[in-house]
């Protein structure tokens, strides 16, 4: 048994992950959270209150974090500010808690010598073109394209550079897309399945043609354990299902599972610099540590996804209102 701190535990994958460790190892778990408007306590009702406990705090707090890293055996770090329409709208909070609040977490790691886990996504690579048959590696270069993305970048290389200078006991790994309960409906799938739920059009960027690598939050969390139980020191793995989906398809597959004809939604103007398509090869992961999705029909996960937030309403509806006024001010 060992005991997890997790940040950002609170929020959309965090979350799944407390979950699924809960559900799945004897492990303890420690949730930090600064409970913005991303994190929910409601996604962390019903747990195992003798192996559980949530803390309301900032990542980029230096003695709320040495003091809860020295009760823990691992650190995994989820927390993040992480949505690229609000980062382009405000830059400053993705500089404070993915740079300063990573920075803050793998110091209190360094100085105690605890394993540390730190979690970023495929948007630090850019984007592939459409017709592009290659996919992300972890030998691909970095090219972030938002501010969100460049803050990520920023703090997976200070990750690595504590590794090699200090000596941190830390891996990384960088997933695609995902989807799955407890995500806030300001991003792309549950927005859509609840505005179909109150009798809104979806909306699409664009053309909707860029491409997404979709993964069920549940397979995500199943690799994050793998990593922490196998993966090696130093080292970086691509978590992904081989679910790449453009956007278009996806609205329209939740309209059929909704009941809606195919057309059904509306085009708004796209994102600025809104990347083109990702795509994650994750042949390190499954060959070196044997990590398999268990998700692989996206289909059948976006219906379980749909029928979670029509049984879950409660959970979402309070975020929704507002939600839809902010996007309404940027005519999307």
């Amino acid at each position: 048994m060992q005991k997890l701190l997790v940040t950002g535990g609170a929020g959309f994958i965090g979350s799944n992950f407390v979950h699924y460790v809960l559900e799945n190892t004897d492990h303890q778990v420690i949730v930090l959270d600064k409970l913005t408007y991303a994190g929910n306590v409601e996604s962390l009702t019903g747990l195992p209150g003798d192996r559980f406990r949530l803390v309301e705090g900032d990542i980029c707090d230096a003695g709320v974090v040495d003091r809860l890293v020295a009760e823990a055996d691992v650190v995994v770090h989820y927390a993040a500010e992480s949505h690229n329409d609000n980062s382009l709208h405000d830059p400053r909070p993705f500089l404070d808690t993915n740079i300063i609040g990573t920075y803050t977490l793998i110091e209190a790691a360094r100085k105690q010598n605890k394993r540390f886990h730190h979690i970023s996504t495929d948007e630090v690579y850019g984007d592939l073109e459409l017709d592009d048959p290659e996919r992300f590696t972890e030998e691909t270069p970095y090219n972030p394209s938002s501010p969100y993305s460049s803050t990520k970048a920023g703090s997976d290389l200070l990750v690595r550079a504590w590794v090699r200078s200090f000596g941190l006991q830390a891996t990384i790994s960088n997933c695609s897309n995902n989807y799955g309960p407890y995500q806030h409906v300001e991003k792309f799938i549950p927005r859509q399945i609840t505005n179909v739920i109150d009798g809104i059009r979806p909306k699409l960027y664009g053309k909707g043609e860029n491409v997404r690598d979709w993964i069920h939050a549940n397979d995500h969390s199943s690799a994050v354990l793998a990593i922490i139980d196998k993966g090696r020191i130093g080292e970086t793995y691509l978590i992904g299902a081989d679910g790449e989906k453009n956007n278009k398809d996806v609205v329209e597959l939740i309209l059929k599972h909704m009941g809606q004809g195919p057309d059904a939604y509306d085009h708004v103007v796209d994102r600025p610099g809104h990347d083109m398509r990702y795509a994650i090869d994750s042949t390190k992961l499954r060959e070196e540590l044997g990590w398999e999705p268990r998700f692989h029909n996206f289909d059948a996960g976006i219906e379980d996804t749909i029928a979670w937030y029509r049984n879950n309403e409660d959970w979402w509806r309070p975020q929704k209102a507002a939600t839809e006024a902010k996007y309404k001010e940027q005519g999307q």
